[in-house]
């Protein structure tokens, strides 16, 4: 294991906001949310490329290594997964006290929290004995291209996404499928060949709603049918026409929003109709793709190859959504956003934003003025 090296953490200043944003902007001013930066958060390597909370800490990826944040002091604890030979960090979740990574080198991490909040390695998925279990069997080889075959239970291209429900994980991969892992055993339980080419996003619904958006132009939705222990496509939406880059998910679940490399993110609802997808709005402003969404406190956060980062709110008496805020300083394409907020629900509540971008800065906002 390579030693530790904690990278320095520098405090910026923010820039002044732009007087003039070089994209149109669709907000509504009369109700405009109030924004502040708190503060930047630097690190000497460039390309910040996901961010996530758990426990009052932020972990943020910059190429291969993942950065541990104290969100009391935004002090930098720790700093793990020195080898570059696993390329960019692509996504981050958790489940209990395991950290579990995404990476370019077609590999899945699992990390253990110390009492002290360092990282250990615990595995890598598919685990050996999982590879050992299934390599005896021809048939659990498949094709994944020309003379060349695989096990099943492994990706064979970049890992871009993970998501976590209580029973199950999620992975979707550039191989155009994505797998099933158990929790508790993290054995690959089911491969899904999902689409026609990469996928760039996963999200899972409360009860059990899996979405996939891929860089074929559609949106799919699974179900776990548990007689067959299979998933089972419900309904495809698409193609659009861009690649879809992002997904989140309205809070309640009654629908989900999608953005893609035109710049235009989707607001989507479950229509009357068993499994039928209506769109309901086409929400317009970033003048360049979409690179994350987030949905947190009944506000939408957009990122963006423009620079920015958009706040979306549903207008008073109305059921669309509107431009609140645009977020700028950073010096390159936003690629990743979370937030929390302490009073969930509440109107007069704040919520803290984070944005990381590829000039390798993590802004830290607070928005405050809900209606």
């Amino acid at each position: 294991m390579f030693p530790l090296q904690l990278l320095p953490l520098t405090t910026l200043n923010p820039p002044p906001p732009s007087p003039h944003s070089p994209f149109p902007s669709k907000m509504n001013h009369s109700a405009s949310l109030k924004d502040h930066c708190i503060t930047s958060l630097k690190t000497l390597t460039p390309h910040i490329t996901c961010l996530a909370i758990h426990r009052n800490l932020l972990y943020a990826a910059s190429v291969n290594l993942i950065n541990v944040f104290d969100l009391s002091h935004y002090s930098l604890l720790d700093a793990f997964n020195q080898s570059p030979a696993s390329g960019f960090v692509k996504s981050i979740t958790f489940t209990n006290s395991r950290v579990i990574t995404a990476h370019q080198d077609r590999k899945i991490r699992v990390w253990f929290i110390t009492p002290a909040k360092r990282h250990r390695l615990l595995s890598s998925l598919p685990t050996l004995a999982d590879r050992l279990r299934c390599c005896i069997l021809p048939r659990n080889y498949v094709s994944v291209r020309r003379h060349k075959s695989s096990l099943w239970i492994k990706h064979c291209d970049t890992v871009s996404g993970l998501a976590v429900n209580q029973r199950f994980m999620y992975s979707v991969s550039w191989d155009k499928s994505f797998k099933v892992w158990d929790l508790i055993s993290y054995r690959c339980l089911e491969s899904v060949k999902a689409h026609d080419d990469a996928i760039n996003a996963v999200a899972v619904n409360s009860d059990g709603a899996v979405y996939t958006a891929s860089a074929d132009g559609s949106i799919k939705v699974w179900r776990r049918d548990d007689g067959a222990k299979r998933h089972a496509l419900v309904s495809t939406i698409g193609k659009q026409k861009s690649t879809v880059n992002a997904l989140a998910l309205e809070g309640g679940g009654a629908g989900f929003f999608s953005g893609g490399c035109d710049g235009a993110i989707c607001r989507w609802e479950w229509g009357y109709r068993e499994n039928d997808v209506v769109k309901m709005e086409t929400l317009s402003g970033h003048g360049g793709a979409i690179l994350c969404l987030i949905h947190v406190a009944g506000l939408l956060a957009s990122a963006s190859s423009d620079l920015t980062v958009r706040i979306w709110q549903r207008g008073t008496g109305s059921s669309g959504y509107c431009c609140r805020a645009v977020l700028e300083g950073h010096e390159k394409p936003v690629k990743s956003l979370v937030a929390f907020s302490e009073t969930e629900g509440d109107s007069n509540g704040v919520v803290t934003l984070f944005s990381g971008s590829l000039d390798g800065v993590i802004k830290v906002w607070q928005v405050f003025g809900l209606a």
